[in-house]
């Protein structure tokens, strides 16, 4: 009986992938580049750049897939937290000489690109993930403006809480503080909005 790949779930295409079947990466990148891609530029900020970092991703998925733990059946929150991982290196890369000159290894690779992902999170698929991101841009939008920007510098731009404190030139327990503080409030307008 020949397999519907469309069918199948996020977890199980990874684990197709696992095996080395092509199909199955195909089916997984049909679904999910077009989310990634948008979270890649919008880290990235050009285009095709953009475009080479989702190659790079599919790449480290086919070469990587044994990383991705099953356990925590959460395939959509690995390949968010990969690619974000992937750009926000590739933007390091960009903006420090330094970095650029550095030799990119498979070690390196496992420890700063590949997620690792408590099997004690909520599990998240792209269809839920869509259907309450109203409610994170919601929830984001209730945050002050200082509190969604520590956020974004964090998140979208990859700074370390020490490179916050001297962008912000505040002290880095400021920042710990405001990090913790627009968490709490982000999960607490999440709440507030029935999810």
């Amino acid at each position: 009986m020949a397999i519907n790949y469309g069918e199948l779930s996020d977890a199980d295409l990874m684990k197709k992938v696992k095996t080395s079947d092509s199909r199955a990466l195909e089916v997984l990148y049909n679904r999910y580049s077009p989310i990634l891609f948008t979270l890649v530029k919008k880290i990235i900020g050009d285009h095709a750049a953009a475009e080479e970092v989702l190659i790079d991703i599919y790449v480290i998925i086919w070469r990587k897939s044994h990383f991705y733990d099953e356990r925590s059946s959460n395939v959509y929150t690995w390949l968010i937290s990969l690619a974000r991982n992937k750009s926000v290196d590739a933007l390091r890369r960009k903006k420090d000489p330094a970095l650029q000159a550095e030799e990119y290894s498979d070690e390196y690779e496992d420890y700063f690109i590949i997620p690792r992902l408590s099997p004690e999170i909520d599990e998240l698929d792209i269809k839920t993930a869509m259907s309450i991101k109203k409610n994170i841009e919601d929830a984001l939008h209730k945050l002050t403006d200082a509190q969604q920007y520590v956020i974004y510098l964090a998140y979208y731009e990859g700074l370390t809480q020490s490179e916050i404190a001297l962008k912000l030139k505040i002290p880095v327990q400021t920042v710990k503080s405001k990090v913790k503080i627009a968490l709490s409030n982000l999960k607490e307008n999440l709440l507030k909005g029935g999810e």
